[in-house]
């Protein structure tokens, strides 16, 4: 509750700050990073039992004259505010991180191209297990895992905000698998735009009947409009694959030979 009313109260401010958002999005990355790291300073920042004006003081020991002003004022707003628990002031120094990451992409005009480019990386790892769990690795090297992401997404030129939405996953997981963090920035972006992304695999491409249908179909299922983002991978032979949020409704030739394979061993195919 305290997340949502804070990033409410900034949300004109934020959506007018212009190119300052990408500044202020990279610096609440970054302190999100060093909260993470830091569970003392979770505490000292949201004790109930510690003045409001100390932990300001220590916010502008920290972070005074490092950071916008519009960044600083986000902090000082957090730690005036009631947590239940000390990790919670993270959660919503990342929130707001996304959320000026957000307004940089609706100021450049590109909400929905970044919002598709994340589906297309959420595509490109869903066959690759090794290198979804090294990005997501906190224990290895993140000079590495920087490296195996940039060799992944470098010839895409996606655009800089998919760009360090990325990197911000593989640079702190937080505890989440890397497919799961671009899932939630993807559903993020989605309910931003008043929209949600519905990912549909197909061995061939469809024709605009057949969006079009997807299309209908989707947006009565899950209440608002959709937008379809179609991935073509031939080796799913034939059916569909359709994505909306976590639920996965897998239709595809492979998935039911999968399926079947899975009885034969079990010895319950017919």
């Amino acid at each position: 509750m305290a997340d949502r009313e804070s990033r409410d109260s900034f949300a004109k401010r934020l959506s007018a700050s212009g190119d300052d958002a990408w500044e202020i999005g990279n610096e609440l990355f970054t302190i999100t990073f060093v909260l993470d790291k830091n569970p003392r300073l979770q505490r000292a920042l949201t004790d109930p039992g510690r003045p409001t004006e100390d932990k300001v003081r220590l916010l502008n020991e920290l972070f005074g004259g490092k950071v916008l002003d519009m960044t600083m004022a986000i902090l000082v707003d957090l730690v005036g505010r009631s947590w239940s628990r000390a990790h919670d002031i993270d959660n919503a120094v990342e929130d707001f991180a996304v959320d000026a990451m957000m307004y940089q992409a609706d100021k450049d005009g590109k909400t929905l191209q970044v919002s598709i480019q994340l589906a297309q990386l959420q595509s490109a790892l869903l066959n690759l297990p090794v290198v979804r769990a090294d990005l997501s690795d906190d224990d290895g090297p993140l000079e590495a895992r920087y490296d195996l992401l940039h060799a992944l997404i470098d010839d895409a030129h996606f655009d800089r905000i998919t760009v360090r939405l990325a990197e911000h996953s593989t640079r702190n997981p937080r505890n989440r698998r890397y497919l799961e963090t671009i899932q939630w920035l993807i559903n993020k972006f989605s309910r931003h735009m008043g929209e949600s992304m519905v990912t549909v695999t197909a061995a061939t491409e469809l024709s605009d009947a057949q969006i079009e249908r997807l299309v209908k179909i989707y947006t009565k299922k899950v209440g608002r409009p959709v937008h379809i983002h179609l991935v073509v991978d031939r080796n799913v032979i034939g059916g569909m694959r359709v994505q909306v949020g976590d639920e996965v409704t897998d239709n595809t030739v492979v998935a039911q030979l999968q399926a079947l394979r899975r009885k034969v061993k079990a010895g319950t195919a017919e």
